[in-house]
């Protein structure tokens, strides 16, 4: 198997009030925040456009379940399906089933600590 992890897709978080968390760090930090947080744009070493996400989510979100914890990152992974079906074998808890969007394929796993890990298979052309 190649590579697993490619890099960091992103770094989610809860927050009390996300939209002020967004314009603080619009007009504090310069963010180019949206409705999801902010999308930073860079190349890979081959020169592919790629892109990481910094995004606050609502205290309630169910998303980060079954962790409890109030962060949940995303990392950029090659062969998705492939990838979850040897951290099966390996014994690591695979949370879900694996889904596909026009942006990219999505699997979570959990840590040891129970720390939900978000893995993206990304398309980054989608964004463009």
């Amino acid at each position: 198997m190649k590579k697993r992890v490619t890099g960091l897709g992103g770094f989610f978080f809860k927050t009390k009030d996300p939209k002020a968390v967004k314009n603080w760090y619009n007009e504090h930090l310069g963010l180019n925040t949206d409705d999801y947080g902010c999308t930073f744009w860079w190349k890979d070493e081959e020169g592919n456009k790629c892109s990481t996400q910094w995004s606050p989510f609502d205290e309630k979100t169910e998303y980060f379940k079954p962790s409890e914890k109030e962060f949940m990152m995303n990392f950029r992974v090659e062969n998705l399906v492939e990838l979850l079906k040897v951290l099966k074998e390996e014994g690591v808890t695979v949370v879900g089933e694996m889904e596909e969007y026009d942006y990219g394929k999505f699997g979570w796993i959990l840590d040891p600590e129970g720390n939900k890990i978000e893995l993206w298979e990304p398309i980054d052309s989608a964004f463009l």
